[in-house]
């Protein structure tokens, strides 16, 4: 089997072509950073009309790196949600069309599934059981994963996202549109401990997360002050310590509850090099393992959404004609996909 698939559900246009056999044939990517800098964030309007010009141009060229003609598919992934619902509606629409024109099935995709099973683009991919940590701009999760569509939610974050911490701290840092990246980058330099911020609900029990605290910990800690390139960095690596530190302790705490010791961990935010770091010497220590997507893989793709697409329609699910998209949507409510 191979599939098409389309991601479009923020600011990120892209198209990757999947074969189950072969691998990842192609994958083509589009960021609209530059478009949404001046306002320093997304503005969806101008995401869904940036998507409607981009996807098209990416699907040919995806589809020529992969040597691939319309008959050689067997059906067209794509992201339905959760996510902005005009920019959702672009990719939806013209997956769906496209599927309809070449007479092959299309399926519509759970963002936070794609995800999830981004690790299986490795050779070396995580077995079946696991505990994922998926953190990124949006949303910060740690799923029990029994299987491909069987999924528990244990902990989420009751205000922000551990990525969205770090994009606000960012800013009021002064740092540059997107700030997460920015941010870490600018941690290298700090001096470890020349800021403690607070580990947020690390003194209760629970696998729920809290970040929205620890921005007024940082407006706190620089309100009055100049904001030299040294103070800049010192409490840049404090905030990165802070998030890195709850992550891991709640991670292991997702791992002892569930009896499990083996962590899966994606999103934007698995892409950050300290936090990488905590997580492969925590596990080693706990007699475990940790797995993680390629790093250009861990934000928003396509090749994630034609993998979990190409699980689905190997399992012969499929949509119907209408054109569908969610801006929200219960990841605990998709139908598991048969071993």
């Amino acid at each position: 089997m191979r599939v098409l698939a389309l991601e479009s559900s923020c600011d990120e246009s892209a198209a990757a072509v999947l074969d189950a056999d072969a691998g990842l044939l192609a994958h083509e990517l589009f960021s609209q950073v530059q478009l949404h800098r001046v306002y320093g964030g997304v503005v969806p309007e101008l995401a869904s009309r940036d998507h409607v010009q981009r996807l098209l141009p990416l699907v040919n060229s995806a589809l020529a790196r992969a040597r691939t003609a319309p008959s050689d598919l067997h059906g067209v992934a794509y992201t339905a949600g959760p996510g902005l619902i005009g920019a959702l509606l672009t990719g939806a629409s013209l997956a769906r069309s496209l599927a309809y024109a070449w007479g092959i099935p299309a399926i519509g995709v759970h963002h936070l599934e794609g995800h999830l099973l981004a690790p299986l683009l490795e050779k070396d991919a995580p077995p079946f059981p696991h505990v994922a940590l998926l953190v990124s701009g949006g949303h910060t999760l740690l799923i029990e994963v029994a299987a491909i569509g069987r999924y528990r939610v244990l902990g989420a974050s009751r205000d922000d996202a551990a990525g969205e911490a770090f994009d606000k701290t960012a800013k009021l840092l002064g740092l540059p549109y997107p700030g997460g990246p920015q941010l870490a980058q600018l941690a290298v330099q700090g001096a470890a401990g020349a800021f403690t911020f607070p580990r947020p609900m690390l003194d209760r029990a629970g696998l729920e997360f809290s970040f929205s605290g620890l921005k007024t910990a940082v407006l706190h800690a620089v309100r009055g002050r100049v904001l030299t390139d040294t103070l800049r960095a010192d409490v840049a690596r404090g905030v990165e310590e802070a998030i890195v530190a709850t992550l891991t302790a709640k991670a292991l705490r997702a791992l002892e509850f569930t009896g499990l010791n083996v962590l899966v961990v994606s999103g934007g935010v698995s892409a950050n090099r300290a936090l990488r770091e905590r997580l492969v010497a925590a596990l080693e220590e706990h007699g475990g393992r940790v797995y993680f997507p390629r790093l250009e893989f861990c934000t928003d793709n396509a090749a994630m959404i034609a993998v979990a697409g190409l699980k689905r329609l190997q399992a012969g699910q499929h949509d119907g004609l209408a054109i569908q998209a969610r801006a929200q949507w219960p990841l605990e409510s998709l139908p598991p996909v048969a071993a």
